[in-house]
């Protein structure tokens, strides 16, 4: 070996030290962070609503409804 194929092993072996991550890794990891801290952002919220909310009130089924419904089931409704 040369001391000329010395020295550019040596220059690409620093190139390869002075790059340090790919940049795509980086963006990768920047991305995957955010993405993560987004669902466990939303996660912490669910629970939080879960403990201070009170649970939602149902919406009253009408008498027709009902009717419909003790229709299907083979119970006369009272009254008729």
């Amino acid at each position: 070996m040369d001391y000329e194929d010395h020295d550019n092993v040596t220059n690409m072996a620093k190139d390869v030290e002075v790059k340090g991550l790919n940049p795509g890794l980086i963006v990768l990891i920047v991305i995957g962070g955010l993405v993560l801290a987004f669902l466990i952002g939303n996660y912490v919220l669910y629970m939080y609503a879960q403990k201070t909310l009170p649970p939602k009130k149902k919406k009253p089924v009408s008498k027709k409804k009902m009717k419909r419904e003790r229709l299907k089931q083979g119970v006369s409704a009272p009254g008729e």
